[in-house]
């Protein structure tokens, strides 16, 4: 059962990336590696826009963060989470408001904005990191290959990384994959991590590395995410 899960969501990503390269300049194109040809004419917020099938929610609250600016002109490398991601812990903070006895949230606009551009710029690191630019990481060897740590847009501490798999039994051999992880202390590998599954996608301001939605929840943890957006006050009359 684990290996068909394990397959399952190898496939998941494979498909995620064909889809998402075959909608930029042409068909050649490397899993986790990003493309032959990665670059995309326009900037990060207007590739963005140019796929609502996986980012028109993400569109929405970088909108409501005010933060278009940011994804349109500035040199940064995004970490995007996809709708799916983002619907989790929606999803998640309605059911802990819900089980609280308040009505439903059923906008996106009813959470603070505040709170949107918080967990929004965990996402964005300053300047440019392809994969080739960003060090190894060994989960199992943190100590040893701990990746490198980042501040965020909003100054909170990340880590990104590069899992070298094995090949053939031969270590750190085979395909290369980005981690971008939270960290709540690197010293002893207390991180949670999250999976690019598409790698390198070049807007002219900077790169996008899409974050696998298989097994991530956008703010990295949807408790933090509820916690924050519930004490910041929830709108009870959303926009119509």
């Amino acid at each position: 059962m684990k290996n068909r899960i394990k397959i399952g969501k190898t496939l998941v990503g494979f498909l995620l990336a064909i889809i998402f390269l075959s909608g930029c300049t042409d068909d050649s194109y490397l899993v986790d590696g990003g493309k032959a040809n990665p670059y995309y004419d326009g900037n990060i917020l207007s590739f963005l826009k140019s796929r609502p099938d996986y980012f028109k929610d993400l569109v929405e609250i970088i909108n409501l963060a005010d933060m278009e600016n940011i994804l349109e002109d500035e040199t940064i490398t995004f970490f995007a989470p996809t709708d799916w991601s983002i619907r989790s812990s929606f999803d998640f903070l309605n059911n802990v408001w819900y089980r609280s006895g308040h009505d439903s949230i059923k906008s996106f606009s009813q959470i603070d904005p505040d709170v949107w551009k918080e967990f929004l710029s965990m996402y964005i690191v300053k300047d440019k990191y392809l994969l080739k630019d960003i060090p190894q990481i060994d989960t199992t060897a943190i100590a040893a290959y701990p990746g490198q740590a980042y501040l965020s847009y909003g100054d909170l501490p990340m880590n990104m990384g590069v899992v070298y798999k094995d090949a053939n039994g031969v270590k750190y051999a085979g395909e290369r994959q980005i981690i971008y992880s939270y960290v709540y202390d690197i010293t002893v590998g207390d991180m949670k991590n999250a999976y690019v599954a598409t790698s390198d996608i070049q807007p002219v301001n900077g790169v996008i590395h899409v974050i696998r939605f298989t097994d991530h929840t956008f703010g990295f943890d949807p408790y933090l995410f509820a916690t924050r957006a519930i004490d910041a006050v929830i709108d009870t009359a959303p926009d119509n």
